[in-house]
């Protein structure tokens, strides 16, 4: 190995290092609180006098600041700064593509994603199985909010107001099946909130049930979903369970590239 192959290894060993050391003070600094070298040092299994070279750099680059008095480390201004800068080039759509095409290469059944535009939900993204029944949703449409499945994951996530909102304009049936009480609900959004997961049981359409997860951003809020539709024989409600899970999970591995901590 030659010397320059030498230094670039070390210099990749080293970066590796800072970052761990980046991730460290992420996950664990505490609001307000910051990580001494010590524990850093500790957790990290390096040497004090490592911590303070890998840091230096990072502390220059305002991606960790040291508390002057205690000594103590937190993220910098300048991660808020490269998180908005990642924040501000993401497309939902593009986010998600590679979480819909698996799901749906996963469960055979249609995948599709949608926005909250109040008081309706958008279809902006559907990825269908060739080899099943085509779905007659269509992108750029509207779905309710207390009928659908990504209707109601979103819904569970919003404030009672909104909630309200929909009881107020009222939820006429749109199938035998469908939730037309605001009081059950309001029982099934807090379902939703426990298990992760939203179901349509032929709420919408008499024959299709549908699974859907909320995706959150950033900053922990709720402003689209994800789902899977296909037709009742297809999707039984002893398969529901099973889907739910992966569904939420999809949902879930999206939500964190659009920066959520969950």
């Amino acid at each position: 190995m030659s010397g320059a192959e030498g230094r670039e290894r070390n210099q990749s060993a080293s970066l590796r290092r800072a970052l761990a050391v980046l991730e460290y003070v992420r996950d664990h600094a505490g609001a307000g609180q910051g990580l001494s070298l010590s524990r850093l040092a500790e957790a990290l299994g390096l040497a004090k006098s490592t911590v303070l070279r890998l840091t230096a750099p990072l502390v220059e680059a305002r991606l960790l600041e040291r508390d002057r008095r205690s000594g103590a480390y937190r993220l910098g201004y300048g991660a808020l700064h490269l998180g908005q800068a990642y924040l501000s080039t993401l497309d939902l759509r593009a986010a998600a593509a590679e979480e819909t095409h698996r799901l749906m290469l996963q469960v055979r059944e249609t995948v599709h994603l949608v926005v909250y535009d109040p008081p309706y939900v958008v279809y902006i993204d559907k990825v269908e199985n060739e080899a099943t029944v085509r779905m007659a949703s269509r992108i750029g449409s509207r779905g309710e909010l207390y009928c659908t499945a990504v209707g109601k994951a979103i819904l569970a996530w919003q404030p009672e107001e909104a909630v309200e909102r929909v009881a107020a304009a009222g939820m006429p049936a749109r199938t035998r099946h469908t939730i037309t009480d605001p009081d059950r609900l309001r029982a099934d959004l807090a379902r939703i909130r426990q298990r992760g997961y939203a179901v349509d049981d032929r709420e919408n359409e008499p024959e299709v049930r549908c699974v859907a997860a909320p995706i959150f951003t950033h900053d922990d809020t709720v402003a689209s979903a994800l789902s899977v539709s296909g037709l009742s024989s297809r999707i039984t409600a002893a398969r529901v369970r099973d889907l739910g899970p992966l569904v939420a999970g999809a949902a879930l591995r999206i939500s964190r590239k659009l920066g959520a901590l969950r």
